[in-house]
């Protein structure tokens, strides 16, 4: 993943939480500007239609929907995830 903000090369192990920041410059990474669905041009400045606004884009937040700039999984892993929570729940 590289910086949205200062353009630094971060490496990622597992998924960014809240508190993760930039070893380059110090932003936050888990954030609007920092997101693969982040989209000036779109309504909210977001391709994910069913996220909630979020008014300051480069401070942190929880937005269910968040994916690294760059990564190349988004609902292809949600997905994924999803369904091995819901055979989790039933034990399948």
């Amino acid at each position: 993943m590289n910086c949205a903000f200062c353009g630094g090369k971060v490496s990622l192990e597992g998924k960014v939480s809240k508190n993760d920041t930039c070893s380059h410059c110090g932003k936050d990474l888990r954030c609007c500007k920092q997101c693969k669905f982040y989209d000036p041009h779109s309504y909210n400045n977001c391709r994910e239609v069913l996220a909630e606004r979020i008014v300051d884009k480069e401070r942190s937040n929880f937005c269910d929907y968040f994916v690294p700039r760059g990564s190349r999984g988004g609902k292809i892993n949600r997905k994924q995830e999803a369904k091995r929570a819901l055979e989790a729940l039933f034990k399948k």
